[in-house]
């Protein structure tokens, strides 16, 4: 099948990379956090250390990779206005130069709905200009079996 990279790879994430990992695909998710890495093992996917914040540790885990899901729709902290905006812009524009064939963007979350509009429009953009293969996921991460269901159709979608 193929490799997907999940950038964010929280609870909702490993939830997702399990979802993904039944359906026979090779998952690898990030963690800012090395003490977070047994709890995205355990899971069965490979776990690595990649902080979004700093690109090129996310662009190191591309080896391999058919597809990246960009779940920072609930990201805290003084840069998560940056998540959707300059890095994912930054991460859009990179990834052309890769074998990485499509992103499914999480587009819901507690993060400011300004900055996830921000952040759709900037994969939607990239879609158009570089005819890539892009999924925006707007389901409301609290309802947690919707989200799922459409974050994988998303992934599905894009293979």
């Amino acid at each position: 099948m193929a490799r997907v990279l999940i950038v964010g790879c929280g609870c909702r994430g490993r939830s997702l990379a399990a979802a993904l990992r039944e359906e026979g695909h090779a998952v690898r998710g990030t963690t800012r956090a090395p003490e977070r890495l047994a709890e995205i093992e355990a899971v069965g996917v490979e776990a690595v250390v990649a902080d979004p914040d700093r690109l090129g540790t996310v662009m190191g885990q591309l080896a391999g990779v058919t597809a990246v899901c960009w779940l920072m729709g609930s990201a805290t902290g003084p840069t998560a206005a940056d998540l959707h905006g300059p890095r994912l812009e930054t991460l859009l524009e990179r990834l052309v130069d890769t074998p990485v064939r499509g992103i499914v963007y999480e587009a819901a979350g507690s993060v400011d709905a300004g900055l996830l509009a921000t952040g759709a429009a900037a994969v939607s953009a990239a879609a158009a200009r570089w005819r890539m293969a892009a999924e925006v996921v707007a389901a409301d991460p609290a309802e947690h079996r919707g989200w799922l269901a459409d974050m994988r159709a998303a992934v599905g979608r894009l293979l």
